[in-house]
């Protein structure tokens, strides 16, 4: 097999969410398998300073994922404009914790929106323009709660259970297409989104016994499912969640 499968040379991304954390490390990556990264989030100011980061040739496109007219809005005019969105990685995405007998309802509402809304939103609105290409990848960001539950966020894990089923359904809806619907379930990694646990000793003391890899992961190590799922490399592979965890979900 050519490792040519993996090259991204003339492929353009879209990763929501994209202003730090996972999204800005798979923006990176991206872009060093060749692929061109178009960055997005509300913010763009924070985006400026991503695009820095990610390189030369970064593209902006600030638009809210929650927004399903807004987001139809960007990616039709986006692709009128510049050309074809080759790679969609859906990876916006909150966090709230809270015991779930007293979990407010707007902040319930507000992780539906912003973690499961945004998938469908920009999701269709992207697949629709590689319906018409007849090709496009897919690549929507799950979590290790696409399995597990953990106390104080039951609403978190509902809706990556439904990011989860709502990828096996693209897949299955678009396959025919020629479109691959994929998702990446991150295990328990440093991000900004985990602050509080990564400063929280208890907890760190309790990952590292409990994943079998024995610590955090780096954002980095995503990067390679992530050109795996975007690349030729992954032509036959739809409605997959690939687990990249440090064994956590096999393991007791």
């Amino acid at each position: 097999m050519s490792l040519g499968l993996f090259n991204l040379t003339g492929q353009r991304a879209l990763v929501t969410g994209s202003s730090q954390g996972i999204g800005l490390a798979l923006a990176r990556g991206l872009k060093e398998a060749g692929a061109s990264v178009v960055l997005n989030g509300r913010d763009e100011a924070k985006l400026t300073a991503a695009a820095e980061q990610v390189g030369e040739g970064c593209a902006m496109l600030p638009f809210d994922v929650t927004d399903h007219q807004a987001a139809r809005e960007a990616i039709d005019a986006f692709e009128a404009d510049s050309g074809a969105i080759d790679i969609l990685v859906n990876n916006a995405g909150m966090q709230f914790r809270g015991p779930l007998e007293e979990f407010p309802a707007d902040a319930f509402e507000r992780l539906l929106r912003t973690n499961i809304s945004s998938v469908f939103n920009v999701g269709q609105a992207v697949a629709r323009h590689m319906i018409g290409r007849g090709k496009g990848k897919i690549v929507n960001i799950a979590s290790v709660q696409t399995a597990l539950a953990r106390p104080s966020i039951a609403p978190y894990t509902a809706t990556k259970g439904a990011v989860g089923n709502l990828t096996k359904g693209m897949a299955t809806d678009w396959a025919k297409y020629g479109l691959q619907c994929n998702a990446i379930a991150p295990g328990y990694f440093d991000t900004p989104l985990n602050a509080a646990l990564v400063a929280d000793p208890d907890f760190t003391t309790w990952l590292e016994k409990r994943t079998p890899a024995g610590r955090w992961g780096n954002v980095e190590e995503l990067v390679g499912a992530c050109i795996f799922l975007a690349s030729d490399a992954s032509s036959f592979v739809n409605g997959h969640i690939l687990y990249v965890d440090g064994g956590i979900t096999v393991s007791l």
